[in-house]
């Protein structure tokens, strides 16, 4: 068995240096049963959790993540995150949190991403981030 903290230390390596080549490694860090999780998509499985970076590097270019801090449990741990990429010709980057719990063998069996979708992405989408504004300045408390 794996010590849980050296796995999610190179789990977190993996995630630094993803690339759409180094996908099929993802055998090596998650379990096969993997749930994944993020604002747009919650899959269990290996193979769908591979799916999602994929369709990711297929519609946006560039794409680096940078772990900018490691929390750690008995089960896993957060990470603190920064994204950056190019989506529609236009750089785009944002911060988030992971939620990443291992199995008894150091394999990821979940890995839950918490973002803002709404100021980080759909926003950023020509009408609908309009509208969005919109209601937040109609909710919003001013003083």
């Amino acid at each position: 068995m794996r010590s849980k903290q050296k796995a999610l230390d190179n789990y977190v390596l993996y995630l630094e240096k993803l690339r759409p080549s180094t996908i099929t490694s993802l055998d090596d860090y998650v379990a096969k049963n993997v749930r994944f999780k993020d604002p747009f998509n919650d899959v269990i499985g290996i193979e769908k959790m591979k799916a999602v970076f994929l369709h990711m590097f297929d519609n946006v270019e560039d794409v680096k993540f940078r772990i900018r801090r490691v929390y750690r449990n008995d089960d896993g741990g957060c990470l603190e995150w920064t994204f950056c990429g190019i989506l529609m010709n236009k750089k785009w980057s944002f911060d988030g949190t992971s939620i990443v719990i291992l199995d008894t063998n150091g394999l990821v069996l979940e890995h839950i991403d918490h973002w803002d979708a709404a100021s980080s992405f759909f926003e950023r989408i020509p009408i609908l981030g309009w509208l969005i504004k919109l209601v937040h300045k109609k909710i919003m408390i001013t003083e």
